[in-house]
């Protein structure tokens, strides 16, 4: 079966002739698939058979849960407990790996919610789900009147307690039957398809989760000749978006040019990505489920990141499992966090790491800057720790690492005054050759194999050899980190941008006096030219 490419791109995502595997059949209507992370196997729903199964490779298909509640779309927390729409319950619930089940919410200003659908989960811990009428009709779910009298698009903010009203992101009249959901790999953007409307909606996400005016991103997604309608959607590492739809899954790209579809033999429901690389992109389509390998792989989710070690203790809370997985101890509050580089393709043979200013004076203790805050920041952040093993990651996977040093000569002669820094510099007497404040921090000391650059400028680029290093390098990615975020690691990923380098931003590398400027920098002022992404997450790009 030939897959129908309309823009050159989608050759880029698929095959044309990729062929659609028949994992299992026999279904009565297949939803929510969803993969585990280290386990490596894929949970779906068996919804009007009031089943959830699991699929392995070499065991095929088994019945893991009956009844299940009707149970519909699923993810994973951080801490992989498993969260479900369940139909027949009008509820979103969290079942623990202990096998504890709690009700997560099942009614909006006392009365009950119609028949949660689908759900997906923010890098802060929060929830966000969709609100159709479908579980209050025969077959899909158990008919009974609606209390709501409209369709919503949910959220339940990080630190929800169980029971409590989540809150409703739109206007209530917005949509008819809202139905699948994802966010874009920075998180900034969500999409929303309805499927009475065949469309799609696309919302800004403000820094406090909240859904900005929405826009139609794609519409007319009907063929009467074909089944099919939208209902699940998915991201990929790069904002495309995979809706599905009349004859299978529609493909986009992030301004909603549709670029092709995947062919399918059955009406598609939901999707997900899953395998080793994530890069399979497993089908629930009404009787049974498929298979289809991808060129590119699914957005990374919170869960995607999950380690056995990292969810040992099941009580833990899914926020601060997070936290102990990502292994960076940083107490930022800003929630944009993942981006496209996020199991992105990070070329090592194309990609250098950037270590800038992350000297003894700039961000330690006892250095000269220490009264502005930025040894407690940098503290906050694990700076030195987690940019000690991204570039023991990057060092294993070929990157080119170059360490960018500020260096003053003894009486900083001839260091122009006409700026504040400047000044600085001289009147602290910081950064001088060959004293313990231009030493590197403890633990970033170059490796074997390491290049260092000497500048005498806030940005990397203008008094230095960078881009010599560069472009006889032939690298044209960055991973740009160090101290501080809104002036070094700023200045240099704004001139790298305009010079052509795609510039990755790892946040939680990065450190500044507080954490307000860094957060004002990473969301505001790098957000326009740089990939924001975490230390973990380039990380598992690079694998």
């Amino acid at each position: 079966m030939a897959h129908e490419a309309l823009d050159p791109r989608f050759t880029a995502i698929v095959d044309e002739h990729a062929p659609v595997r028949l994992l299992a059949t026999g279904l009565t209507f297949a939803e929510g698939p969803v993969w585990h992370p280290f386990e490596g196997h894929l949970i779906f729903s068996d919804m009007p058979a009031d089943t959830r199964r699991r699929w392995t490779s070499g065991r095929g298909v088994e019945e893991i849960q009956k009844p299940s509640n009707k149970g519909n779309g699923m993810t994973y927390d951080a801490a992989l407990n498993l969260l479900v729409c369940e139909h027949s319950t009008s509820s979103v619930v969290r079942l623990r790996r202990d096998g504890t089940r709690e009700v997560l919410a099942s009614k909006w200003r006392g009365r009950e919610l119609n028949s949660p659908n689908d759900i997906c989960v923010r890098a802060d811990g929060s929830i966000y789900f969709t609100d159709p009428t479908y579980g209050r009709m025969p077959h899909y779910g158990v008919e009974r009147p609606v209390e709501l009298g409209f369709q919503g698009v949910y959220r339940l903010p990080a630190g929800h307690k169980p029971g409590d009203e989540p809150e409703l992101l739109v206007d209530r009249y917005l949509f008819t039957q809202p139905n699948g959901l994802c966010f874009s790999p920075c998180e900034r953007w969500m999409w929303v398809n309805d499927t009475a409307q065949a469309n799609v909606r696309m919302f800004n996400v403000s820094a406090d989760g909240k859904l900005g005016e929405p826009r139609i991103f794609a519409e007319g997604i009907r063929d009467d000749r074909l089944p099919g309608v939208p209902d699940g959607m998915k991201a990929d590492i790069d904002g495309k978006v995979y809706v599905t739809g009349p004859g299978g899954i529609w493909v986009y790209d992030f301004h909603g040019v549709l670029l092709g579809k995947i062919s399918l033999p059955e009406m598609p429901a939901n999707l997900h990505w899953g395998g080793p690389a994530w890069s399979t992109l497993y089908i629930c389509a009404t009787t049974s489920l498929y298979a289809v390998e991808t060129k590119t792989r699914g957005r990374i989710e919170p869960f995607m990141l999950a380690t056995a070690r990292s969810v040992s203790a099941d009580t833990q809370s899914a926020r601060n499992s997070a936290q102990e997985q990502g292994r960076s101890g940083r107490k930022s509050s800003l929630a944009p966090t993942l981006s496209r580089s996020e199991l992105l393709r990070i070329e090592p043979a194309r990609t250098a790491l950037i270590l800038q200013d992350l000297q003894n004076d700039v961000m330690m203790e006892g250095g000269a800057f220490a009264s502005t805050g930025a040894p407690r920041h940098a503290q906050t952040q694990n700076v030195v720790a987690n940019a000690r093993r991204l570039a023991d990651a990057c060092r294993r996977a070929g990157v080119m690492v170059i360490h960018v040093w500020m260096i003053c000569e003894r009486g900083h002669p001839f260091l122009a005054q006409h700026a504040s820094l400047f000044q600085g510099l001289k009147g602290q007497n910081a950064l001088v050759r060959g004293t313990w404040g231009a030493r590197p921090a403890e633990g970033l000391e170059p490796a074997q194999g390491d290049l260092v650059v000497e500048k005498m400028s806030m940005s990397a680029w203008e008094t230095s050899r960078l881009e010599s290093y560069l472009h006889h390098g032939q690298r044209d990615t960055i991973i740009n980190c160090g101290a501080w975020t809104n002036m070094s690691v700023e200045h240099t990923a704004r001139t790298g941008a305009d010079k052509g380098f795609r510039i990755i931003v790892p946040e939680d590398a990065c450190s500044t006096m507080n954490a307000e400027w860094h957060n004002a920098s990473i969301a505001y002022a790098m957000g326009n030219v740089a990939e924001i992404a975490s230390v973990d997450a380039v990380m598992a790009a690079l694998i």
